[in-house]
């Protein structure tokens, strides 16, 4: 179990903790903004009271519990949407990547390696058809710009645990082909990708043993500086004289008293999709 701090040992040899910390801070505001978001459309649009009644019900939530779950619900694009770029990111910051951004065909690049890659958080993020001219754009940057280079697909998330790194052959459902086959043009699972950024072939389940920790310390610390905005109600004094938000408080009771990384669906959720 990882149990660095913020500003402690580094958790993981690949990259920096500071670049780890600031690319799961940008999913934690974007979860934040949808969840602010979702609450406003929930007030805004018509809730079906025989739905809510139904289904809260059936999975034994109380009406308020289904509404905050229902928040979590709406929130999922936005959710999906931000861990495919905190991938993008990731490797971005690894010593040799470039991150290009917003703007570009590609999404990242590794001069040294004669690397571009376009990442997908999923393997169905992009429907079969729109494949083609993922196929198509890395055709084309490979002929005018990356020269001698090899374009990825890459699929974080593969369908069946597959493990692949082969040419990538989309079919064209107005011809009914296949895209020519050619070894510069490859589709990859996040797994083997994250091996080819940096050398080990557990990067990516690092990375996620890592995140528990990384998630805490920040919800924990964004809880502590709402005490400027607290009450004196709404703050605890610790043993050590420590003034503490009462949610951050909470907050830090429940990690302290469930260790997800102990948790056996923890790794499960892993292992299903690697």
């Amino acid at each position: 179990m990882i149990m660095d701090e913020k500003n402690g040992k580094q958790l993981l040899s690949f990259i920096d903790n500071e670049d780890l910390y600031r690319q799961v801070e940008r999913v934690i505001e974007a979860i934040n903004n949808a969840t602010a978001e979702s609450e406003k459309r929930l007030h805004r649009n018509t809730v079906d009271p025989f739905s809510a009644l139904f289904d809260s019900l059936y999975q034994g939530l109380t009406l308020r519990q289904w509404l905050e779950q229902e928040k979590m619900r709406q929130t999922q694009k936005t959710l999906q949407n931000a861990i495919g770029i905190f991938h993008q990111e990731i490797i971005g910051s690894v010593p040799g990547w470039i991150n290009l951004g917003t703007g570009h065909v590609s999404d990242l690049k590794n001069d040294s390696l004669k690397i571009i890659a376009e990442v997908k958080n999923k393997y169905n993020t992009t429907k079969g058809n729109h494949k083609v001219s993922v196929y198509d754009d890395i055709a084309e940057q490979l002929k005018k710009n990356y020269i001698g280079y090899v374009g990825y697909y890459v699929e974080i998330i593969p369908n069946n645990k597959s493990v692949y790194n082969k040419p990538f052959t989309p079919s064209d459902n107005r011809t009914h082909q296949r895209r020519l086959e050619r070894e510069d043009i490859r589709i990859v699972d996040g797994k083997s990708f994250y091996e080819i950024v940096t050398g080990d072939s557990e990067a990516i389940e690092k990375l996620y043993m890592s995140l528990p920790v990384v998630i805490r310390n920040i919800l924990i610390d964004q809880e502590e500086k709402n005490l400027i905005y607290s009450s004196p109600k709404k703050t605890a004094i610790m043993d050590n004289g420590e003034v503490i938000s009462k949610e951050a408080l909470r907050r830090r009771k429940k990690f302290d008293t469930y260790c997800i990384e102990k948790d056996s669906t923890f790794l499960d959720l892993f292992k299903r999709a690697y």
